[in-house]
């Protein structure tokens, strides 16, 4: 609705996980060098952590579109499987073939003979599973017997769990304590801080529009910050009703006052998740009279 006003190629703040928008804070940085260099090294398990909205998904996917062309990868979204299924999922990622009715057994045989053909060839395999807090315990014991699928000097399959920070949890459990143990590289994604909530911001902006360009003034970034705590998902969210405020102002930019009104329409909706952000408790309705007709900051009047 508002791309042709602001002059986007496309809206900048969609919840889509596309790697052309991935913002490189330094825990992402981090973290994504973690992945490339359990690659190159052929660590066996790699775990990232991070709360909801903080970017586990782009990361990951921006790691697999990243990868050369001497590397076979599988990647598992959302895994609310069984051991079994689990197993299934991952041959049908790599395009292992198994006889129907097979038991586990017979579906792990025909992926240690895939990744042992793969290992001839000369090339690398790796497993992404997203959201394996989701895992029950004898699915994620499952996993630890899958990194058992080696040569005398390598492994064959490389496992990268990604996760909400209750999956650490698990893993430092008594009885995922095996597992755990075989953790090589461990990363933990944390909210953006004000300062890269500001570059976020102007990151995803330059990118929809092929330009840089301060759409949102420094007190605006500060609502933005203060409403979604630096998470990324949030400040999307924020960023896309504030510019869609801002549009049916006529506002070339996005003020603090503009901010505040879409906190409050988020608000009114009960999306306010971080209640008393930006100054509102959740029940505020948005009053489209919060700005003067020249855009000037007013005195919310609620």
């Amino acid at each position: 609705m508002y791309n042709q006003f602001f002059g986007f190629a496309e809206r900048p703040f969609r919840l889509v996980p596309d790697p052309a928008y991935l913002f490189l804070s330094i825990r992402h940085e981090e973290a994504l060098a973690h992945l490339k260099y359990a690659v190159s090294e052929g660590e066996g398990f790699v775990v990232i952590t991070g709360e909801v909205g903080t970017g586990k998904t782009l990361l990951c996917r921006t790691f697999l579109e990243q990868l050369d062309g001497g590397v076979e990868s599988a990647y598992i979204f959302n895994p609310r499987l069984s051991a079994l299924e689990l197993i299934k999922a991952v041959n049908d990622e790599f395009g292992v073939q198994t006889k129907d009715g097979g038991g586990i057994k017979d579906h792990i045989d025909a992926l240690n003979a895939f990744l042992m053909h793969k290992k001839a060839e000369g090339e690398k395999v790796v497993l992404v599973i997203d959201e394996a807090q989701n895992l029950d315990i004898d699915v994620l014991e499952q996993v630890q017997l899958l990194s058992n699928l080696e040569t005398t000097r390598n492994k064959l399959l490389q496992i990268i769990l990604a996760g909400q920070p209750e999956l650490r949890e698990m893993l430092d459990s008594h009885e995922l304590r095996q597992l755990g143990q075989r953790i090589t590289l461990s990363c933990r994604l944390r909210p953006l801080t004000l300062k890269e909530t500001g570059d976020y911001i102007r990151h995803r902006i330059q990118v929809a529009s092929r330009k840089s360009a301060d759409i949102f003034t420094r007190r605006a970034v500060k609502k933005m910050y203060r409403y979604s705590g630096g998470i990324p998902r949030l400040i999307n969210i924020a960023c896309d009703r504030a510019l869609l405020c801002a549009y049916g102002f006529n506002q070339s930019k996005v003020t603090a006052a503009t901010a505040d009104a879409a906190i409050a329409e988020l608000a009114s909706r009960g999306d306010l998740h971080r209640r008393g952000a930006g100054g509102f408790s959740s029940g505020w309705p948005l009053r489209l009279g919060l700005l003067g007709a020249d855009g000037r900051d007013l005195p919310l009047a609620l």
